[in-house]
């Protein structure tokens, strides 16, 4: 399901607000990138992220679809985490669930 919302975020320092797999060792700057001139803004649910390196691997995914111009992510480590996305025109759901997929992780959708 896919929601629109109005950004409104700061880059997160995900090492130092998760620690990570690797004690932050993978990621010295943040993974999160603020996106505020965006036509479109969308979020979705992730299953599976722990750290810093996973958020990074999620968003470097997301960030290779086209017209994507920014993508944040809300780490909840062994929960559902939260990745906004800020493109200019909607992404297809099959797209952003390929894009996590290929990460290694789970879209949850419903």
């Amino acid at each position: 399901m896919l929601q629109n919302i109005e950004i409104t975020s700061t880059p997160v320092d995900t090492n130092e607000q998760a620690g990570g797999c690797c004690g932050g060792a993978c990621c010295s700057t943040s993974a999160a990138a603020t996106a505020t001139d965006a036509g479109v803004s969308q979020s979705f649910a992730v299953e599976g992220m722990t750290c810093g390196h996973c958020v990074s691997s999620v968003t470097e995914e997301i960030s290779g679809l086209a017209g994507v111009e920014g993508v944040d992510v809300q780490l909840v480590a062994g929960g559902r985490s939260t990745v906004t996305v800020a493109s200019d025109s909607p992404l297809r759901i099959d797209d952003v669930r390929a894009a996590v997929s290929e990460a290694g992780y789970t879209l949850v959708e419903g």
